[in-house]
């Protein structure tokens, strides 16, 4: 299959251009199209028109998708350095997830709903089907562009529903190109590609030949959705974000289970929605955890996702940078102390040193909000329910991970967090096969599993006379 050059993926003659910045560098390195809002109401009933067809056969979308799935896998060598030169990531990661994304296709390909049928002692034979919804609007962040875009677009299609999808405008290059290699097995208009920027997003989400909205974003912009969709009443699926607390306990054997800690925070830059953002100590062992959380964020190579020697990449754009900068700043001026890092590093790029703060006042922002970058506040505590107490008091609740030695006692604790997932002695580890949600201001709905499945479908229940009279 042919894969677009960068010449491809540049805006049509006299369109406005998207330009797109390499974080590791600080410099536009292409553009994409810029796409007014206008066009959506054609791009939307295209999907709309797709759709009757698409939904009809089952067995030709199974074939569709695991094509798909081999298109991705074949096309990796070009997706994986364009998602790192617009992401960031590390080119290991980058391929990764080009994986990921081919394996959503390949497990939601034969997923098919069961038909069910109720016996309620009636004398009539009734049962549930499951119809697609229609058109759906996936917006997706800049993090994962790839992986999260499949994470929406997969379920949906394996339903029988058509999708149209907007990466987000840092990160377009990408997703763009998923969407081409994607067209030459899909049929026309089933998967439609979107970019640009506000307010397309907007216009996306409150047009009224959108049937479901499933987004991945801020808490603020989430409450905007919700708020664009009352009008058609589209069904909305919210992944917003987390804050998300491991809980060490004092039978924590730091040395074994540092390295695994440090990851789950530093991964991506610390741009994963439910890595671990904050991490509570107890008292006794808070220097030794500190020490050696540091000792990694003294040592990882930070560098450019192309350079091979690299594990942790920039941040993606500068806006987010200036917010990493800002957080850390503050929690420093009210007393706290960087046991690694703590500044933007002076090279030309997106790039914060990776960050350990120790000494942070409870309630400073670097703690209660969600930081999104390679800084991580490190809390003693005196007892396990000061430290669940903590863990629990924020807004968000997506993740949240224990790590101790007693693991009846671990999953004990892990049962006290208020949370859609919770991990012991690692986190943010997902498999395919379960569900994802989050709790308080962190979703609505469900992702993953047969669960992603039925939330792009509706309940269709049949009644007919068990006997047929004369």
């Amino acid at each position: 299959m042919p894969i677009p050059q960068a010449a491809d993926r540049v805006p049509r003659r006299g369109a406005p251009g998207l330009d797109v910045v390499d974080p590791a560098t600080g410099e536009t390195f292409d553009q994409v199209l810029d796409q007014r809002p206008e066009e959506l109401d054609d791009l939307v009933d295209r999907s709309r028109r797709a759709w009757t067809g698409w939904r009809a056969d089952p067995a030709a979308r199974t074939k569709a998708l695991l094509a798909a799935a081999d298109a991705v896998e074949a096309a990796g060598d070009d997706l994986a350095p364009l998602l790192t030169r617009e992401q960031g990531k590390p080119l290991a990661e980058a391929r990764a997830e080009v994986a990921r994304t081919a394996a959503r296709l390949r497990y939601f390909s034969g997923m098919v709903p069961r038909t069910r049928p109720i016996d309620d002692g009636r004398p009539v034979h009734s049962e549930v089907r499951w119809r697609p919804l229609g058109p759906v609007a996936a917006i997706v962040p800049w993090n994962f562009p790839l992986q999260l875009a499949a994470a929406k677009f997969a379920p949906a299609l394996a339903a029988g529903n058509t999708v149209v999808l907007k990466p987000s405008p840092r990160t377009p290059l990408a997703t763009r190109l998923l969407g081409t290699v994607l067209a030459a097995v899909l049929p026309e208009d089933v998967l439609t590609v979107v970019t640009g920027r506000e307010p397309l997003g907007a216009r996306l989400v409150s047009h009224p030949g959108i049937r479901h909205v499933t987004f991945t974003g801020s808490v603020p912009t989430g409450r905007t959705v919700v708020t664009a969709t009352a009008a058609s009443l589209a069904r909305v699926t919210l992944e917003l974000g987390g804050n998300d607390a491991a809980v060490l306990l004092d039978d924590v054997d730091v040395d074994r289970v540092a390295d695994r800690l440090f990851w789950s925070a530093f991964r991506n830059c610390g741009q994963v929605c439910m890595a671990v953002k904050r991490v509570y100590a107890p008292a006794r062992l808070h220097a030794d955890v500190v020490e050696a959380l540091a000792q990694r964020a003294r040592t990882v190579v930070v560098g450019s996702g192309l350079d091979p020697d690299t594990r942790l990449g920039p941040v993606n754009n500068a806006a987010q940078l200036a917010r990493v900068e800002e957080l850390t700043h503050r929690a420093l001026a009210a007393g706290a102390r960087p046991a690694a890092g703590g500044q933007r590093l002076d090279r030309q790029g997106y790039f914060f040193a990776p960050t350990i703060l120790t000494a942070v006042p409870p309630d400073a922002a670097v703690v209660t909000e969600e930081q999104f970058g390679p800084v991580l506040p490190v809390l003693p505590y005196r007892n396990l329910d000061e430290a669940v107490d903590a863990a629990n008091g924020t807004g968000f609740g997506l993740g949240g991970s224990v790590w101790g030695t007693d693991l009846d006692r671990a999953a004990a604790t892990a049962d006290r967090l208020e949370c859609g997932t919770a991990w012991i002695n690692h986190h943010a580890e997902l498999s395919l096969t379960q569900p994802f949600a989050g709790v308080k201001d962190s979703g609505l709905g469900v992702a993953g599993g047969p669960w992603g499945l039925y939330g792009n479908l509706r309940p269709f229940v049949v009644h007919r006379p068990r006997e047929e009279g004369p």
